[in-house]
């Protein structure tokens, strides 16, 4: 099953919907907070600050959307508050840790470098599969009219995705460890 045919049947049970935003909101608040922990004291920069606010700024909108689904019992991430809290809570972890096996195994990247190559892969892989995801969630709440939307999260996460791009092919980008540690 997609996500067109399953993001219908989640929102019509508002239980189910506040579920989905929350958790929503849940990994968008870890990414904020991943991205934050990448950040070098010293060097971040202001690409790196506006992205970790609006993705914080994306997990608080969403937890504020829940009251719009008629059930604003979720306060807290807690599982019971969550869908599939499990995979849900591990799913960033999981990618960084492979991410970062990999940099380390492949570019022999460490510390800093490390940091910053992860920060960019994992960032470039969560922004692709939100670039496909929150359009898709759109146009399902439009077609039941539901009070709840996307747009605004959709018009920076197309911005975002266009920065990671962009990131990734500065001379201090990821491409940069490609061409210069073979």
């Amino acid at each position: 099953m997609d996500l067109s045919n399953i993001l219908p049947l989640i929102i019509a049970d508002n239980t189910l919907h506040s579920k989905w935003l929350n958790t929503l909101s849940l990994m968008e608040n870890t990414g904020a907070r991943k991205i934050s922990a990448s950040e070098d004291p010293l060097t971040v920069t202001y690409i790196i600050l506006k992205h970790a606010a609006e993705e914080h700024r994306h997990a608080f909108y969403l937890k504020k959307q829940i009251e719009k689904t008629g059930k604003a019992n979720c306060p807290t991430y807690a599982p019971e508050f969550l869908l599939a809290p499990g995979y849900s809570k591990y799913y960033l972890n999981q990618l960084d840790i492979q991410v970062c096996r990999y940099l380390k195994n492949a570019l022999k990247l460490s510390g800093k470098d490390l940091r910053f190559a992860a920060y960019l892969l994992v960032t470039y892989a969560i922004e692709v599969r939100a670039d496909e995801l929150y359009p898709i969630y759109q146009e399902a709440l439009e077609n039941v009219s539901s009070k709840v939307n996307v747009k605004s999260i959709i018009l920076e996460e197309e911005g975002h995705l266009e920065e990671m791009i962009n990131q990734l092919n500065l001379p201090t980008g990821l491409m940069h460890y490609q061409v210069s540690y073979h």
